[in-house]
């Protein structure tokens, strides 16, 4: 049996929806399991168990739905049995419908509904990882039980006795403002002086981290990856580090599927739909101090900048990377 998914847009998507592919390799040992996914996100793919093909595709060279149609039409040679669109998006059914599989699973929200053959309802107040498997259960009519959220890395990696540090976010309501990530780090280096911290993060997200860099007073213990390292270059260099300090964002799930222990800052979105998936070594840290947390917008409708990211902590998150790192008395 031949396999395809297309898998989500983002990262954090892409990585919880490892979860999935896994499951799937379960219910079918046997079968191909072919992903789409897209071109700028191909790099995950490489760490994904269970894959045997990978099929990039550029929204700039196949742009509309004409070309989602023409992408999907040029794996029809591949005569898949199964298609399974987890974005619920009318384009991801137009693409599933293009490439002429048997049968052809997803949501079906946005009106994609008449391109697939299976509707799978989506279930409420769930775990994205929870609704992209309850998909695969409601075809097969299957529990599946197992679940866990994974990525390859390079086995035995060396250590590197680094605490990394993501403050950015694709929403800007999830992104650590300058000032509070200045005044943070600084009292994290103040505490653990014996501690190298390590930035991370895209390469537009490079100024950011240089403007927490220059403005701290401690930067010889900092030291900046963003923007130097490919996909799985940053899950290795995960995989090695002590800890990742983040805000909701696509790293927290990458550490979290590679083993890292994460400590997640969240603000405006919802941990209980959208967290880090694996519960080993994981802690979730939030103000709790607003009516409207979490709203889960992009961007802050009342305050104009993330006032939930104003108001974390700072001596719970010491105290939380401080379990982690066992290396002070906290007080």
């Amino acid at each position: 049996m031949k396999i395809l998914v297309r898998v989500p847009n983002w990262l954090g998507d892409v990585v919880m929806s490892t979860a999935f592919i896994a499951a799937v390799k379960q219910l079918y040992p046997d079968s191909t399991v072919d992903i789409i996914i897209k071109s700028e996100l191909k790099g995950i793919a490489s760490l994904i168990p269970g894959i045997d093909q990978i099929l990039p595709f550029s929204k700039k060279e196949f742009s509309g739905l004409s070309g989602v149609f023409r992408f999907g039409k040029g794996l029809r040679p591949q005569k898949y049995d199964i298609y399974f669109s987890l974005p619920d998006s009318i384009s991801s059914a137009v693409m599933g419908w293009a490439t002429g599989a048997k049968k052809r699973v997803g949501f079906g929200k946005e009106g994609g509904f008449f391109l697939l053959t299976k509707i799978a309802k989506k279930p409420k107040d769930t775990h994205r990882v929870d609704e992209y498997i309850s998909l695969l259960e409601q075809f097969t009519g299957k529990a599946i039980d197992n679940r866990q959220v994974k990525l390859n890395t390079t086995p035995n990696l060396p250590k590197n006795n680094l605490v990394l540090v993501n403050f950015n976010s694709e929403a800007e309501s999830r992104r650590m403002p300058l000032g509070i990530g200045i005044s943070l780090i600084n009292k994290l280096t103040n505490t653990f002086k014996d501690t190298d911290f390590a930035f991370i993060g895209a390469p537009k997200e490079a100024d950011y981290v240089n403007q927490l860099i220059i403005n701290s007073d401690h930067a010889s213990q900092l030291q900046n990856y963003a923007g130097k390292t490919s996909l799985p270059e940053l899950a290795n260099l995960m995989a090695a580090s002590k800890v990742l300090l983040t805000t909701d964002s696509g790293p927290a799930h990458l550490a979290n599927s590679v083993g890292t222990p994460v400590i997640a800052l969240f603000g405006a979105g919802n941990e209980f739909n959208t967290g880090p998936y694996n519960k080993n070594n994981l802690t979730i840290l939030r103000a709790n101090r607003l009516d409207c947390e979490p709203c889960v917008r992009n961007t802050c409708q009342l305050y104009g900048t993330p006032k939930c990211m104003e108001l974390l902590d700072e001596f719970q998150i010491i105290e939380a990377l401080n379990n982690y790192l066992n290396t002070t008395k906290v007080g």
